[in-house]
């Protein structure tokens, strides 16, 4: 019998953190995320229209799984015979930090294409309207690992999101800043046939790939 140092494989290169990254969003007029990096292992530059969130809550970008089952039960069984996966959907909460032009759209849920500073004193105004529309964008989210090899990218791309609930916001001069916490569902992109697309690359991924079993 092996010896149990020599039947485990643990191997503590292969834990990934993200230690910093960044949400884009997107109109759906705009192209899809097709490929992260590039023959050279680097990232490629974002399709036209996607802009960066910018700085955000130390939590970073959360998602969450909702999976829904219909389960089968039969005489004499003592579990499920049969289990079906009905529901599976991911939510992305961001609490995001600054002040622009996206993040009061996402949060107030206003097409900010038409609203245009006062031209003397550069005012903004916003109003929120009585029965907001579903707006949905293209979400990118990306994370960024260090290996010895170099950078390592782990990436998730909703192609089809609308923002479903939104986090309170306090005006304070305590150590959090004015945020805006919002809560994005992906949605089935008919075109692209899938709701969320996983992305992983870098310099530092492609020397592990034989370590994590490629």
């Amino acid at each position: 019998m092996p010896a149990w140092s020599t039947l485990r494989k643990h191997q503590n290169r292969l834990i990934r953190k993200a230690l910093e990254g960044s949400t884009f969003i997107a109109p759906t007029t705009s192209s899809a995320i097709s490929a992260l990096t590039g023959t050279d292992k680097a990232l490629l530059a974002l399709p036209a229209g996607y802009n960066d969130l910018g700085w955000m809550s130390d939590d970073g970008p959360q998602f969450s799984s909702n999976v829904d089952t219909s389960e089968v039960t039969s005489w004499g069984a003592v579990e499920p015979t049969r289990r079906d996966i009905v529901a599976d959907v991911t939510t992305l909460e961001v609490q995001v930090q600054e002040t622009n032009k996206q993040t009061i759209g996402l949060y107030t849920g206003v097409d900010m294409t038409a609203v245009i500073p006062d031209a003397t004193s550069g005012e903004v105004a916003v109003t929120k309207p009585d029965r907001p529309p579903l707006r949905f964008y293209r979400v990118l989210t990306i994370g960024i690992d260090l290996d010895d090899a170099g950078e390592i990218y782990i990436a998730r791309f909703l192609p089809r999101a609308s923002v479903t609930d939104k986090g309170d916001q306090a005006f304070t001069n305590s150590d959090n800043p004015i945020g805006w916490p919002v809560t994005l569902t992906a949605y089935l992109d008919s075109t692209l046939g899938y709701s969320e697309r996983f992305y992983f690359g870098g310099p530092g991924w492609s020397a592990l790939l034989t370590a994590m079993g490629f």
